[in-house]
This record gives C-alpha cells, structure tokens and sequence, in this order.
C-alpha cells in the first residue's frame, strides 16, 4: 500500500513538472489511452469511471440507462475501443464530437422517435461574435450539447422540447423548438450574473444578495482605458475611491487615490492586494488590466476587518485571470498606438513684453537701476539678430507638442480537465515630451523613454475533483532612461525651474561654434542674476534605471467534503523580490557671454564671446547606484460554507504570516528584517437569503510597537435584511425588483508609522554643542551635555478606526441597480508629535511621538448601473457614480497658546492656511486708512495686496498685519467630492461610449511664479502680463499686484487674492469602435475637454505656478484580434 501511494505521489510530481514545460501543447491533442476495469458494473458505472480518468464527457438521458444489465468489464485502447467493449449488446450508439459522447438507444419510445436535428449558432447580442463552450441543454435532462469555436450546435430534440441556452457572464435564454430546425440565438452581457459572486476578503466569495459590507466592483472591462497606469482609471468610476493625477510625467503619472477620503496624518494609502497578497501602488500601476477578472473595494469594517492592522485606509482587491477547459485556446492580441499632448502648456511672454514689464518694475521702486533701452526694444521686436537682440521662448526650445507611444498585448487561454493556464504578456513604451538634442557631441538622447514589459502566467493543476494547485506568477520590468540635471538625481523638474529662472532677451540658446568640440551654450554673470540655459541643462547628462518585481505564488486548494458537506482548506505561500538598479552620466558644459560684435559691409556679423568658467570643462561624472528587497508570504485557512434549507451559515478561520528583508543592507536597521503575522476569523448566517448576520474580526500583530502594544484586536458586525425576499414584496417586485438595507460597525486597525522604525525607543545625542537651550528673548541661555533627540514612549499604539456603515442596495424594473451607503469613522490614537511643551524648557531639539490626534470622518457615496437590450440591434447602459468625504480634526497635541483661528483642531486634513485678501490697495489714502502690514520687505504702495485684520481671542484688533491674522481659507486641498457617469451604446457592430468625470470643494494655492524676484529678471508668465495692476489698469481686482524688481513679500503671502476653485469636469474618455467576426477595431481619447473656473492649468494637477510637467491628452487607435 505504502509502495502503490510513493508511485502515485510520483506520477503526480511528473504529471506536474512535464505539464509545466508543455501545457500549452496539451490542448493539441485529444485523450490517449482509456480503460475500465470493474465487476458487476452497469453501463452508467462504466461511463462515470470513464469520465474520471479521462476528458470526456457523456451526453445522455438517465432513464434510457435505467434498466441496463450489470457485467464483467475489463478493457483499455482507444476510445472507441472502449465504447465498443462497453456498449456490446446493449443497443447503445455513440457520436463522438471532440470530448463529447453523445449517446443514443436504440428502441426509443414515440417522443424519442420524434426527435429531429436541430443546428444553431450562438452569438453576443452586443459584438456579434460566436460564443464558443456555451452550453446547450435541453430543460430537465441531462441531454444537451457545447458551442464550437464558431459558436455553433448541434442537438437532438422533439418539437415539444426547450432548449436552455447559456453561458457565464450572460443571461441564460429558453427557446421551444416546436418545428424549428436551424435557431439564431443573441445572449446579452449580464452584469446582474457577472457580478452574483463579490469577492470579499482573502479573495473568498460570497453571493452578492447575502452581502452586508459596503463593496464596490468594477468590471475589468472599464479599467481599460487609453492610459499607462490602471490607477488614472479609477477617478469616477469607483464609488468611494478620491483619485487624482498631479504629473503627466512617463514613469511618475500614475494616480493618488483614497478610500473615502483621508482620516489619518499619516499614510492613508489603502492595502492593496493582488491574488492574496500585499502589493505596492507601483505594482498595481504596472498591472495590466487584461489579466485582471475581478476588481472589488472593501470600505467599511465588515469587508476590512479581517486584515486588522492593515485595514484602516481600505482594501483593494485584485483578482487575476485562470485558464478554462477548452477544446482549442483563445488567443488574444491588442496593439494600441496613442499620441499624448499637454492638456495645457504653461506660457511665457516674449521677449518685448518682458522688458516693457521689468523697465515698468524698475520705474516703480524708484531705484534707478539700468533699464532695457529702447534700441534693444526695437532690435528684439523686429527680430534683427538673434544673438544681439535674442528672443527666446525656452519652453518651445526645450519641449516638443506632442509624443508617440505603443502598446501591445499578447495573451492565450486554455486548458483541459486536468490543466488550465493563462498567460498574459504586456509592452508598453511612452516617450516624453522633450527635443532629442544627441548629435555627434552628446551622443546619448535626453528625452524620457519608459519601457514597460508585464508578464501573468497563470497555471492551475485540477489534481482531482477536490484537489487544485496554482501557480501564479507575476513579472514587471521597468527600463526608464531619462534626463539628469543634478548629481543628486534630479531630472525633468529641474529643466522647467530653469524656463521660469531665465528671462527670453538675454542671452540665446547657444552662439555659433567656432570648432565642434563643445556647444557655446549662451548666458550671462551680472550681478544677482546668475541664469542657467535651459537648454543646456536639459542636455547635461542622462540618467538609466531598471527595476524588477517577481512575485510567485503558489496555491493549494482543498476540498474537505469528505469530513463534513462546505468545509474546504486553502494554502498559499508567495515569495516577492524587488531590485532597483541605477546609472547616472553627467557631463560638465560650457557658456559663453557676447561682450561685443561687428557688422560687416556685407551684413554679416562678428561676435566677441567671452567663456564664463572654464572652457574646457567637461569633466564626464558617473554615480551607481542599488536597491532591493524581498518578501515571503505563508497563508492558510479553514472555510465552511454550506445551506441546510433555508439556513445557510460560513465561516472563516485564517492565519499568515509576512517577513520584508532589504537587498542592501546600508545600516543595521535595514538590515534587520521586519515582520507582521495575524489571525483572522468570520462567521456568517442568513435565512432563505433574507434575514443578514455577519462576524468577522482581526488579530494581528507588528514589530512597529514596543512589548505589551504590539498584537491588536479588530473586530466587526454586520446585518442585512433583504426586503425583496419577503411575501409582502410580491405585489411590488416587477417594480422594485430588488431592495436590501445593511448595516455595519467595527474597528479597523493601522499600523503604518511614519519616518523611521522603532519609533518607540528613544535616541539620545551626547556632547551635542550646544545641547539645548533654555529661556526665551534676552533670558535665553544655552546648555552643553546629552540631548533627547527623539524622547522613548514605550506606550505607542496602533491607530484605530471606529467605522459605521448604513446602506441600501435596490433593483428598480430589473434594469436600474443603485448602492448608496452613508459612513462615519472616528480614527483615534493617531501618531504625531507632541507640541504642548514650550521651547523654553529646552526641547527645541527633542521630538517626542505618541497617539495624539484624533480624525472625524464621514460621507456618503453611491453608484448606479443601468442597462437595457432595446431591440436586437440596439443596446443602452448607464453608469455612474458619486462621493463625498469630509473630515476634521477633532484631538491633537498643540502649542498651549496657540490661536484659536490657528489651531487644527475642527479643521480638514490638508488645509491652505493664510490671509484673507481684500483686494488691492486703490492709493495712499487706502493704505493709511487700513491695517499696517508687516509682512513686507519694501514699502507698501498702491498695487499691493491689502489683508484684514482678524481679531484676537478676545475679540480685539490689533491693528496691523501679522502671521497672527492667518487663518483656514478654501476647501482641502485633496477633493471632498468625485463623481463620473456616462452612457455606452451598442448598435449592431458599432459600439460608442462616452465618460465624464469631475471633482468639487477642493481649493489650490498659486504660488512661486513671482517675476524678477530678487533682481534676477526671471521669467513671465502670459497670463500675469495679461492684467496686473499698473497706473494704466488701477483695478483692485487685477489678477497680479504692481510689479517689483525685489521680490515682494507682502503680495506673495498665501492667501485668498491667489487661492483658487479647482473644480472641474472633464470628458475623461470617449470610445468608439466596430466589430469583426476576427476581433475589433477602435479609437479612443482621454481629457479631451475639461469645465473649470481655474484656466491657467490642469486643475487636477494642484497647486503652484503650473511649470512642472503637465498632464496628458490621449489620442489612441486601437485593434484587438482573437483567434479561436
């Protein structure tokens, strides 16, 4: 016995390894050798061992087996061999369609004699494409038949039978055959059936009507948009989830998003998980969306609980594709080519407007310094020279308006009885937006160029009908080659710090070579003003990184029946490893000022150019440098789940385990690996799918606490009653189909400690000179000897948030779905520092953390999905959806004496502090009969902003303008509300969809872009030489103060005169596109129009003076081929 189970565990073991290396070959060929062996068995016995040992399957009706006769059976060939051995005597025929037998006996009665061929073909409702493997059936036996790959069948039916035609993801149709013999059947796309199972926590699913945790889906179908990351497509079309895109930057343009807002301090990102385990933000921006089959978001404690500790901020769950039992694999193709250009371009004035404007500046402080003369006014405007009188626009001489990009897709799914995969590889390749300057001299090229490779092969092992084993294996890589500006890494944001530094008359890009061993870059030393050529810089040096994720999973999934009906186990162990590899060339380069010229009889010039440094600079530095880490993950866990009648009761018990190693060990903390493990349970029970109870809870603990703090309990209740469900529904039922109420309360853990590890533990500096200092003012004394820098607090603990959920999900006419939930979650013991002790008592150098702040927040969000087959050609959905998240701060530890007006507390997370702004001075008389300002550098003159006075504690004035008259202004600078809708439309093979998407009550605060500042003449930004206020345009409501050579510090304060609405709407995507037999072909766009009262840039970008690289515009063309 013990000898016959090591040759099964063998078989097995090489079944496995040899299906490894050549499963995509098994689908080539039909089963091989087939035997049965049994005494005393009947037919149906026969045909049941069959089916076990091989691929086939039987097609036929019970009752003609019924009565057959027992025998002796004992043979194995081909399977028609079998078939003959098996069958003999009997009167049973056989066809044989791939791995179908379709049985047949002989002196069937009057019904059977009636049957007759009945062929079809079975096609989507929406495309028009041949469904393959839907099954045909008909109703109440076990007869029926599958689709080939063209989507068609063939059945043997009675005139009084009805087929039942369906398959998963569509609505099942029931046809009479009556005296049809050849059937056009159309299934439509049901998102009622797609979405009947939500996967909830660990992956685990549970049916849609029994759920009573607040769970939004999306199809992977939406997440497809024109974009090169999945996380630009979620703003708008996750009810929940405030998304927002800052940069449009290839490599660093993917999106910050939230779950319900922010209620934390500290990092509110949410856990991410992708086939049970914990992933990063960069790893789901590279995930494609073509492996993706279920996308769902946890948000309230009943569906987060379970992670504990890790809970908090919400869940991601990320379900990747598995391979189907095919008689041939399905292969997919997708090559996408999309042209980007900025959604808006910031804009500088030329080259005559700013020295108008900068003599303007000059003349109105009165300080007599050089103006432009008017011969260089005149020289610049009619374009005499271009190196006497330059006239550069830097933005156009560094950035072209557009960029050319590809995609491509490859996958292949398919399988047998025994072994199902699917593979996935992904190709992505985005260049930036600027001029390629290589040339024989600078032989590298310093645009951006991101090339992006994704690989999913997903394998599972069918062992027997209770045995699965997975193997999930995820590759991305990252080649990112870039520009280098600074030895420090920096890149593209630099190049445009160097277009708002540099005026466009001083110097141009570069004077005429006189050998071609370097570039004369241009520019000019003069005092203060000490430019650098934007040019130049964007062509200094370049910078090469590669980065690779490997994450293998393996799965083993076990059903438990044979204990007790429902009860099945489940084991994964995953291994993650990261490597980041880095190389920086930068390349020293030379300028040159014209300090004199010639002009020649024949027009020509000669030019004096004098080189600023050393000419011969060009010293060529290299920098390398590395990063890794790695990651092992251990999860198991008991799950039942079993109906007796009406009452149907679950459960959960689940262990892990998570340890992160660093690959470079640089300190003894890095070095140190960092661990988590948890324990978590859930309990569920309903009746008849009507009455709701659900438990679930979290035990988790983490290395970021001290002994005593370090293992936390979550736990959570939900209950749901489904209204729909009771008899005193039935009246209303065809009107609203469906009405469930929920409810849910627990706690939810987080335990992500901000700025170092170990935080608990002091650190104390000894022979710190000076260590401290005591007193304040003329009584201030300094002190030598150890100082506290960080103070020890053994007592930290993990966040924790209250969360209450209340919700309704309602069915209007089978067609219109809504899901509305209100929420409110209290976060406690928030880590910060503490800030109640005066500096005077000497803890100007010690910082002490601990669970100090206390965040409300609470909201209401929604979705609603309609759809509806208007007639055979013609199709309509709808989809939309809305949140709103507020917070406030409601605890933190602040300066005894600080202001009330000053102090968070009852204010939003990210709020603009600052100055409420009554316009501008209109003259002298305005400015003496108004609060005096402090806060500037220079004299207050007519043009400036004016500021009001806020009152003191008390109540009192004090009449003048200081840091205490700033107050909360705006809205968050995060968004309190996003929505998105639109409609999709099918009609015959055309397909048109069209998605908006906005946000509201958010603010952003326009600084940086003052011009001239600090005699340095930097450059103008268009839209401040378009209204400012001057003697010729004295409006106290001009969009820029007076002009000044100094930079002033009263106009640049923030406050209100720069605070603005960052609302908008955009038309996110359109799609349109046309379906073959052989695929599809379409073009798409994303941000073709964007609504808002901000025009100066992309609002969604924030703050600032809109001179970093903008956000993109999508044009894409499209073609998706399938062969099957």
């Amino acid at each position: 016995m013990r000898k016959q189970r090591i040759s099964s565990c063998r078989r097995y073991l090489k079944y496995i390894v040899l299906t490894l290396l050549f499963y995509p070959l098994s689908v080539l060929g039909a089963q091989g050798q087939v035997s049965v062996k049994g005494q005393s068995i009947t037919i149906k016995q026969a045909i049941q061992l069959i089916e076990k040992n091989s691929s086939y399957t039987f097609f036929y009706n019970a009752a003609d087996l019924k009565n057959t006769k027992t025998r002796n059976i004992n043979c194995s060939g081909t399977i028609n061999e079998v078939l003959n051995e098996v069958f003999k005597g009997s009167g049973v025929s056989y066809t044989i369609k791939g791995n179908e037998v379709i049985l047949k006996v002989e002196g069937e009665s009057t019904q059977q004699a009636a049957k007759h061929k009945i062929i079809g073909v079975v096609t989507e409702s929406a495309t028009g494409d041949p469904i393959p493997g839907a099954s045909v059936m008909i109703k109440g036996t076990k007869t029926g038949t599958t689709t080939d790959v063209d989507g068609k069948f063939e059945v043997m039916a009675t005139s009084s039978d009805v087929l039942v035609i369906s398959f998963i993801g569509y609505s099942s149709k029931e046809i009479k055959v009556g005296n049809q013999k050849v059937l056009s059947v159309t299934l439509s796309d049901d998102a009622e059936q797609l979405d009947e199972v939500v996967v909830t926590a660990f992956g685990t699913g549970q049916k849609k009507e029994t759920v009573t945790g607040s769970i939004q889906s999306v199809r992977p179908a939406d997440l497809k948009v024109p974009t090169a990351n999945l996380s630009t497509a979620f703003a708008g079309r996750l009810s929940g989830v405030i998304s927002y895109q800052r940069s449009g930057e290839p490599g660093n343009n993917g999106a910050d998003f939230f779950i319900r807002g922010v209620a934390t301090m500290n990092s509110a990102t949410p856990l991410i998980v992708l086939d049970g385990v914990e992933i990063s933000k960069a790893d789901l921006n590279a995930l494609d969306p073509e492996v993706i089959e279920s996308f769902s978001v946890l948000k309230d404690a009943t569906a987060s609980a379970m992670y504990g500790t890790r809970g908090a901020n919400g869940v991601l769950i990320i379900k990747t594709k598995s391979g189907s039992d095919l008689e041939k694999p399905i292969i997919g193709v997708r090559v996408e080519a999309y042209v980007n250009t900025p959604i808006k371009r910031p804009k500088t004035v030329d080259g005559v407007t700013f020295m108008r404007m900068y003599n303007e500046a000059v003349t109105n402080q009165g300080t007599g310094d050089a103006l432009y003369s008017d011969d260089k006014i005149y020289g610049t405007a009619n374009n005499l020279n271009p190196y006497i009188y330059p006239n550069v626009d830097w933005y156009d001489e560094v950035f072209k308006n557009a960029t050319f990009n590809q995609k491509a897709n490859f996958n292949v799914r398919g399988g047998t009885s025994k072994i199902t995969y699917f593979m996935n590889v992904n190709v992505n390749h985005e260049t930036g937006m600027l001029k390629d300057r290589s040339s024989n001299f600078f032989s590298y090229k310093n645009n951006i160029d991101y090339m992006k490779y994704a690989f999913q092969n997903n394998v599972d092992f069918h062992m027997s009908k209770t045995s699965t084993l997975s193997l999930h294996l995820n590759v991305q890589l990252n080649n990112m080659h870039g520009p280098l500006t600074t030895s420090e890494g920096a890149g593209v944001d630099n190049i445009f710090g160097a277009i708002m530094g540099t005026n466009p008359v001083d110097f141009p890009v570069m004077y005429p070579q006189e050998d071609e061993k370097w570039y004369r870059w241009g520019s000019i030393v003069a005092g203060n003003y000490n430019p650098v050529n934007p040019v130049a810089v964007s062509s200094m040096g370049y910078k090469d990184t590669f980065e690779s994720t490997v994450v293998a999973n393996l799965d083993f999934d076990q059903k438990l029946d044979f204990i007790t009906k429902g009860l099945s186990f489940k084991a994964l162990i995953s291994f993650k490893n990261w490597s980041y590899n880095s190389k920086y060339r930068l390349q020293g380069y030379n300028t040159y000022q014209l300090t004199d010229y010639t002009k020649n009889e024949d027009g020509t010039y000669n030019y004096t150019v004098n080189s600023i440094g050393d000419a011969t600079n060009h010293t060529l530095d290299s920098f390398f440098g590395t990063d890794g880490d790695r990651r092992f993950y251990i999860q198991g866990y008991f799950n039942y789940d079993r109906a007796f009648g009406d009452h149907h009761v679950g459960g959960m018990l689940l262990y892990n385990q998570d340890e992160y190693n660093s690959n470079v060990n640089s300190s003894l903390l890095n070095s140190l690996p960092k661990r988590r493990m948890g324990i978590a349970v859930r309990a569920a029970y309903d009746y008849a799918n009507r009455y709701l109870f659900e438990f679930n809870a979290g035990y988790n603990g983490s290395e970021n606490f001290a002994k005593g703090h370090r293992f936390g309990f979550f736990p959570s209740v939900s209950v749901g009653w489904n209204f729909s469900q009771e008899k005193f529904w039935e009246p209303i039922r065809n009107i609203v189909s469906n009405f469930k109420i929920r409810g849910s309360y627990g706690l939810v853990g987080n335990d992500q400690v901000p700025y170092t590890r170990f935080l608990y533990m002091g650190i104390t500096t000894l022979n710190d000179s000076p260590s401290y200092q005591t007193g304040y003012g003329s009584h201030k004394e300094s002190h030598n000897g150890p100082t506290f820098s960080r103070f020890e607090n053994e007592d930290m603990t993990w966040e924790v948030g209250h969360k209450l959920n209340v919700g309704a999900d309602i069915q209007l006419f089978n067609s219109l779905n809504l899901t509305v939930d209100a929420f409110r979650e209290i976060r406690s013991n928030i880590l910060t520092t503490k800030g109640s002790i005066p500096n005077y008592l000497g803890a100007a150098k010690t910082v002490i953390y601990g669970n100090f702040a206390k965040v409300k927040n609470w909201g209401v969000d929604l979705a609603v999905d309609y759809g509806k087959q208007i007639n055979r050609d013609l199709s309509i959905q709808f989809k939309g959806t809305f949140t709103f998240a507020r917070n406030r701060v409601m605890e933190t530890d602040e300066a005894a004496d600080i202001r009330p007006a000053l102090s968070a507390v009852g204010k939003p997370l990210n709020t603009l502090w600052g100055y409420v702004a009554d316009g501008l001075y209109i003259d002298e008389a305005d400015i003496a009969n108004n609060p005096t300002s402090t806060l500037g550098n220079i004299t207050i003159a007519a043009g400036d902003v004016k500021y009001v006075d806020q009152p003191d504690v008390n109540g009192n004035y004090d009449g003048q303008i200081d840091s205490d008259d700033r107050v909360a202004i705006g809205h968050p600078t995060i968004p309190e509300i996003i929505y998105g809708f639109g409609p999709s439309i099918t009609w015959k093979k055309w397909d048109f969809s069209v998605f908006f998407q906005g946000q509201a009550n958010v603010s952003l605060m326009m600084s940086g872009f003052e011009p001239f500042g600090t005699q340095s003449k930097n450059n103008v930004l268009e839209w401040i030489a378009e209204d400012y206020w001057s003697k010729e345009n004295q409006n106290p409501n001009a969009k820029y103060p007076r002009l000044t050579k100094y930079n002033n510090n009263n106009n640049m304060q923030s406050s209100t005169y720069w605070l603005r609405n960052a609302a908008f709407l955009k038309l996110k995507n359109a799609e349109v596109g046309y379906n073959f037999k052989w695929g599809r072909v379409y073009m798409s766009g994303t941000n073709l129009l964007t609504f808002s009262p901000f025009k100066l840039w992309d609002p969604e970008m924030g703050g600032g003076k809109g001179m970093a690289y903008p956000t993109q515009r999508t044009f894409n063309l499209g073609v998706q081929i399938t062969f099957k």
